[in-house]
């Protein structure tokens, strides 16, 4: 594509009269010429006349909002990229005006040097910078895992100290489903020992929470799914999704026993598992007259090849539960590890609390495609042009605390707690879901 010239007109709509003679006279001092609009009607009238290369657009606009022209310029004239300013406006706008097509958002009081470094990108059409295969494991490269033969006896099944647990009592937690957008709930019931955790559709179809009962990723990736971002149930045309924060949490909590009863989906709250230990605690935890058993990692499982460019997964013996992780994005995440031990560690306080992560373009093309609902914008740690654009971090290293989070919930798929340490670089589901896969092999042979 070729360059644009740098003299196209750039317009420039205000209410405010300094702030339009402030950007005339840097605009001017950088050379391009200025289209100076004080609200809709001037706009428009404007815009009948002469096409800007660019619009610098803001929010607050007597008469005819801001939001409001961007809407229909969308419709009208859809190749004229649009930057939004607002010094009132929240996070929430900031996504809205993304969603609607802008290709930025700048709060005011205005930073004439990023201003003008943006302005430079989409003048000379550089594509935004975009987070590498951030959503998930794509099929290709679960396809080359490399899967070298489990060692004989390298997981076995041991009685541990502790016993099996249920809850004390039923709880109920509603909320909107991550994928399907629909609100939704899940009902917490105790089971009797040996029972295991088992989610039941509202037409009594079970489903244990078991990796034999997992959706088939290659399929969900192939039907561009997006069950490929998340854990999902499925046995006889009926589906459970979003469980892995539930899972981490029954984990975490020494859970054995428990009748999860839902329609369909999981209620995500806010992308993290914070609400489900808070209602395990609710509920209370009962003991039970049956000891649990780990499953104990007596010899190294991988899938992946160990080397710091590659994404690999494994797990090797240790006395205790530990989680080491790490992950390495374009920004603002960039380079982050962080180890979780059970016993030196909070899940609650540590993990718990991190929230899914996606990068604006993902979920806005998976929205566009139909294959997820609203629940992502109210549930995620959105990222566009190389910063977090909807809420504040809980933690600097949010984004590999909740790549934790989601581990231990896939490990949990296996059946048991895992008594050893996994060991994690750059892997999402796809990979979780594969290490448990050969992780119950061991078991059964």
């Amino acid at each position: 594509m070729c360059k644009m010239a740098k003299s196209q007109i750039i317009c420039v709509v205000d209410d405010e009269p300094a702030i339009r003679e402030t950007l005339e006279n840097v605009l001017s001092d950088e050379g391009h010429p200025v289209m100076s609009c004080r609200d809709s009607e001037d706009f428009y009238a404007k815009l009948e006349k002469q096409t800007p290369a660019l619009v610098l657009l803001d929010i607050w606009l007597p008469g005819t909002d801001g939001m409001a022209i961007l809407s229909q310029l969308r419709e009208t004239h859809p190749d004229i990229p649009v930057i939004m300013m607002s010094g009132h406006a929240g996070i929430d706008a900031a996504v809205n005006a993304i969603k609607l097509g802008a290709v930025d958002f700048l709060e005011k009081p205005l930073r004439l040097e990023i201003l003008l470094n943006k302005i430079s990108i989409v003048l000379s059409n550089k594509p935004p910078k975009k987070i590498k295969d951030l959503a998930s494991d794509t099929l290709l490269e679960v396809a080359k895992i490399i899967n070298p033969i489990i060692p004989s006896g390298a997981l076995q099944l041991q009685d541990s100290k502790r016993p099996q647990r249920t809850l004390k009592g039923n709880v109920v937690l509603n909320g909107k489903g991550l994928l399907t957008g629909r609100n939704t709930g899940v009902i917490l019931s105790p089971l009797d020992p040996n029972s295991g955790i088992v989610f039941q559709t509202l037409d009594d179809t079970s489903l244990p929470a078991h990796i034999t009962n997992i959706e088939n990723f290659s399929q969900s990736v192939a039907k561009q799914s997006f069950s490929a971002n998340s854990t999902v149930l499925a046995r006889d045309n009926r589906l459970v999704r979003t469980v892995e924060h539930l899972m981490a949490a029954l984990h975490m909590a020494g859970i054995t026993n428990v009748l999860a009863k839902v329609d369909e989906e999981i209620p995500n709250i806010d992308g993290s598992a914070k609400d489900f230990s808070e209602l395990i605690k609710e509920a209370g935890i009962l003991d039970q007259n049956e000891s649990a058993k780990d499953a104990v990692v007596l010899e190294p499982i991988q899938v992946g090849r160990k080397k710091l460019d590659e994404k690999h997964l494994y797990v090797e013996p240790y006395e205790g539960f530990e989680v080491k992780m790490r992950v390495d994005y374009d920004a603002p995440i960039g380079e982050q590890k962080l180890t979780f031990n059970s016993e030196k560690d909070s899940f609650n306080s540590d993990i718990a609390p991190a929230r899914s992560f996606n990068t604006f373009e993902n979920i806005d093309m998976a929205q566009k495609k139909g294959t997820v609902g609203s629940g992502y914008l109210d549930s995620h740690i959105i990222i566009h042009e190389g910063k977090v654009i909807n809420t504040d971090l809980r933690y600097p290293d949010e984004f590999v605390r909740h790549k934790i989070l989601d581990l231990i919930g896939d490990l949990y798929l296996l059946g048991y707690p895992l008594r050893g340490r996994v060991v994690a670089n750059m892997t999402s589901h796809g990979y979780n879901q594969a290490l448990v896969q050969k992780l119950h092999v061991a078991l059964i042979t």
